[in-house]
């Protein structure tokens, strides 16, 4: 038994099709093997997960990476055995991080007994088949940064999510880009969208404020970090975008193309007002982008890819300008309300949050997003941003939340 799970896992890495499918039907049809097959997979899925975990890797990190290079079978059953993994922790060493991303994912037990989560529904062959391509995955994942404690090892506190963003605000942010990505009307939509990035722009400017003054009296703790998908296509401009959002707001963002995300770090109100505003402003990039058209030189040939690479480029460097112009603004009112500089204490948490990439990062390269092509994109891509709305004070007050 071992024996064929090693070859089929064997043939998976060496990219034999067909040996992996011939060790595959063995597995799936051998007389009087089901029972003893069914708990070799589900105890391999268990010992796979476990390493990932203490790997560095997150439920949303192998989720997300399962969804770039698996099938939607497989992401289900990434998905199940990372909530079947769960059950030997108690829940008081699993860090909070570690359950909202197991709600975020949809992660359960829904089944009576585990062969049931290995989804056989009549196709046994395709069953044991997506279990060694998840087991493959699991088994080549390299090590990762540890962001926060693995299951097992956390202790958590009735103050531990202390810093985090108001839940209402994000729901209402949220609510908002549902609005924004479910209409068919061209300009609801971006009314809907151009209020949520505004909320949460603002309110990441007074969160950090506030978190800032928390820190003064020993509260906060240090920077934390969490992983943002950056999806192809573009995912270089993309990739600037998130990084010039995390910079506002006092984070720092690492980006790492060859899996798909961005790890950004900073303080826990920092953190999700950058998540949410960079979903807000890639949905308003998207859109205005796709406004734009299609592009094509004096030859005919189409020029809409370097269009659109240039376009996401400018409005990333943009929307970083207008983002730090009003994060300097916001200082300077907090500064004159309360009479104190703000200054030394928004440096310092800066320098925590750069201590803390040294730490985690120490032969960090750099890297750019690519080079501009198309003139005609950036200068589109600048308009654009400047069109994006950052104060929301007004938007408010008409209702539009």
């Amino acid at each position: 038994m071992a024996g064929l799970l090693s070859a089929a896992l064997e043939a998976r890495r060496r990219r034999d099709e067909t040996e992996f499918q011939r060790c595959v039907k063995v597995l799936a049809l051998g007389q009087g093997l089901r029972q003893a097959v069914d708990r070799a997979l589900l105890d391999v899925l268990n010992r796979h997960v476990t390493l990932a975990w203490r790997g560095g890797w997150q439920p949303a990190d192998v989720v997300r990476l399962a969804g770039r290079r698996l099938e939607a079978r497989d992401i289900r059953l990434v998905t199940d055995a990372i909530a079947a993994e769960m059950r030997a922790y108690a829940q008081a060493t699993v860090d909070d991080r570690w359950l909202d991303q197991m709600a975020a994912i949809g992660a359960r037990v829904w089944w009576q007994r585990d062969e049931e989560y290995l989804r056989e529904d009549g196709d046994r062959i395709a069953m044991v088949a997506s279990v060694l391509r998840v087991v493959h995955l699991l088994a080549t994942l390299p090590p990762l940064e540890l962001l926060c404690p693995p299951p097992g090892t956390a202790r958590r506190t009735s103050g531990s999510r202390g810093g985090v963003v108001d839940e209402r605000i994000l729901a209402r942010v949220r609510a908002l880009l549902a609005k924004a990505e479910s209409t068919e009307f061209e300009a609801e939509a971006e009314t809907f969208t151009a209020a949520a990035q505004s909320l949460m722009a603002r309110y990441s400017i007074d969160a950090a404020l506030l978190a800032a003054r928390e820190a003064s009296r020993g509260g906060d703790g240090r920077p934390e970090g969490r992983r943002l998908g950056v999806d192809a296509p573009y995912e270089g401009p993309k990739a600037m975008l998130l990084d010039v959002i995390a910079s506002a707001n006092r984070c720092r963002s690492v980006w790492n193309r060859r899996f798909g995300f961005a790890t950004v770090l900073g303080f826990p109100a920092d953190l999700a007002a950058v998540e949410v505003l960079f979903t807000s402003l890639l949905v308003q990039a998207t859109t205005a982008m796709r406004l734009a058209g299609s592009h094509r030189d004096g030859s005919g040939r189409s020029r809409t890819r370097s269009f659109r690479q240039s376009f996401l480029a400018a409005y990333a460097q943009r929307i970083g300008e207008r983002l730090r112009e009003a994060a300097g603004e916001a200082v300077r009112e907090a500064a004159a309300e309360s009479g104190r500089d703000l200054l030394p204490v928004l440096a310092a948490r800066e320098a925590e949050v750069e201590a803390r990439v040294e730490e985690l990062f120490p032969r960090l390269p750099l890297v750019g997003a690519g080079a501009i092509s198309n003139r005609e994109g950036w200068i589109s891509g600048r308009a654009a941003a400047d069109l994006a709305v950052l104060d929301v004070h007004r938007k408010l007050a008409e209702g539009g939340g």
